[in-house]
């Protein structure tokens, strides 16, 4: 089984960065790690996706220019880092994995690691 582990989250000024991490307890080999969010009271959205296997990335287009995905040296950990950071990007970020990238859905996502929270207020 695999399981995920995010960390990296606080509290943020607006225009500030911080980086997430998300860590796997095996080696992510071909799977796809995507980033996704959520605030209270709102639908939950994929943010960014990165396929292990050729190092593709995706995002969504709220992010663009301001998030970029990476994966570490050691095959097991995924770093998301935002800058210019605003207050909608406030909210619960969860990493998951699937065999492919898709921030449309979170079918078949089928790990999941427990949540850290992202503040972004003045």
């Amino acid at each position: 089984q695999l399981q995920l582990v995010e960390s990296g989250g606080g509290l943020v000024q607006p225009g500030g960065s911080l980086r997430l991490s998300c860590t796997a307890s095996l080696s992510l080999g071909a799977y796809a790690i995507g980033w996704f969010r959520q605030a209270p009271g709102k639908e939950r959205e994929g943010v960014a996706c990165i396929s292990l296997s050729d190092g593709k990335t995706y995002y969504a287009e709220s992010v663009k220019g301001r998030f970029a995905i990476s994966r570490g040296n050691a095959n097991n950990t995924v770093y998301l880092q935002m800058n210019s950071q605003k207050p909608e990007d406030t909210g619960v970020y969860s990493c998951a994995a699937r065999l492919w990238c898709d921030l449309t859905t979170t079918d078949d996502y089928k790990y999941w690691g427990q949540g850290t929270q992202v503040t972004v207020s003045s």
